[in-house]
């Protein structure tokens, strides 16, 4: 069978002669089967131009990439580290998020906890002495005001999360996290306290006298009781021995902020002893018929609770101070020292509470 010249011509235009296995084959049957008029040397000549352009592809003339495209397909090391730190961020976010959401649902479990304690409270017969904000009243003995009974119940509250903050923040040291995650749980354990101090605000306008003498507290802690709380010279005593090493700034800093809270606390000592001097010397006069005992306990009970505040203040100050002259890591050990201070006292009351004691 024979084909006319013009065939192959037409045919080589619509591009049959590619560099396939198969087109070879029938290449090779067309070379068999036609005449010697049908165009060899043209198939030839265009198979020739394939192989020369399948030997370019090989050697790399036309099938290497470009020096560009090089550049583009390599891996981009930068590139690889952004994404792997966004990865990580996106991680730690949703860890934050997480902890926050179940610190939400504890804190909403623990204040439906003290509703109903409050509530079972009532039913039984708890006189109600007064309500928050009225600071002359003055509870009877052996009874318990409800500001009274929610500051109790609030602070046990308080001594569990502070023992989960403490050891958050003891594992972070451990672990070496970064400073981004470990001032995340500075500043929590920061604001715990701040928390302290606000229930106490609350507590001091029920009855200031009961938070004063420190019935909320250990037998040990008691025994350091000052102003309803501790004193902020012996609170930088605690801390001072794991600060080390200081830079000099902060050293100078320290001394004066230990200077200054000596110096109030010198202050409000002599104002708490001047108005116990005055109480007592009412009490042995005539004086207090004369003023009225309600009004003479209702404005001694605003002196007292003013002396607390002031008091709670220069404590609440001090820390923050303290928290703003050292770094984030000596502030974590700082609040660590401050906690195992605390745990250690109410653990001597454990002790005292358990010694064996002689028949009587």
């Amino acid at each position: 069978m024979s084909f006319p010249s013009t065939q192959f011509a037409t045919s080589r235009r619509m591009g049959i002669y590619e560099p396939n296995p198969q087109i070879s084959m029938w290449g090779q049957s067309f070379i068999s089967d036609s005449s010697p008029n049908t165009g060899i040397s043209t198939i030839v000549e265009a198979d020739a131009k394939l192989d020369n352009r399948s030997e370019g592809t090989s050697d790399g003339t036309l099938g290497t990439p470009t020096k560009f495209e090089q550049e583009a397909n390599k891996p981009n090391d930068k590139v690889s580290r952004r994404l792997a730190q966004n990865r990580e961020a996106a991680r730690k976010s949703r860890l934050r998020k997480k902890a926050y959401v179940q610190q939400l649902e504890s804190s909403r479990m623990k204040l439906t906890q003290l509703e109903q304690e409050l509530e079972r409270a009532r039913q039984q017969g708890v006189y109600i002495g007064g309500h928050l904000g009225d600071s002359s009243h003055l509870a009877l003995p052996g009874s318990v005001s409800s500001g009274v009974a929610a500051f109790e119940m609030e602070y046990g509250h308080w001594v569990e999360e502070q023992n989960r903050l403490t050891c958050e923040l003891r594992t972070a040291l451990q672990a070496h996290v970064s400073d981004f995650e470990l001032r995340i749980l500075v500043d929590s354990s920061m604001s715990h306290y701040d928390n302290l101090f606000r229930m106490k605000t609350i507590a001091a306008k029920s009855d200031v006298f009961y938070l004063m003498s420190g019935m909320w507290k250990t037998p040990a802690e008691r025994f350091f009781l000052w102003i309803g709380g501790f004193r902020p010279s012996e609170l930088l005593k605690v801390l001072s021995p794991q600060l080390d090493p200081l830079t000099e700034q902060q050293s100078f800093d320290v001394c004066n902020l230990q200077q200054s809270s000596q110096q109030a606390e010198d202050a409000l000592s002599q104002g708490m002893e001047k108005l116990q001097h005055t109480l007592a010397e009412t009490l042995v006069s005539k004086s207090l018929i004369n003023l009225g005992a309600a009004d003479y306990m209702g404005q001694l009970a605003t002196a007292v609770e003013k002396l607390e505040a002031l008091a709670d203040h220069l404590r609440q100050q001090t820390l923050h101070q303290m928290y703003r002259i050292l770094t984030i890591r000596q502030a974590a050990r700082g609040l660590l020292a401050l906690d195992d201070y605390f745990q250690r006292l109410r653990a001597l009351s454990s002790l005292w509470a358990a010694r064996p004691r002689e028949p009587a």
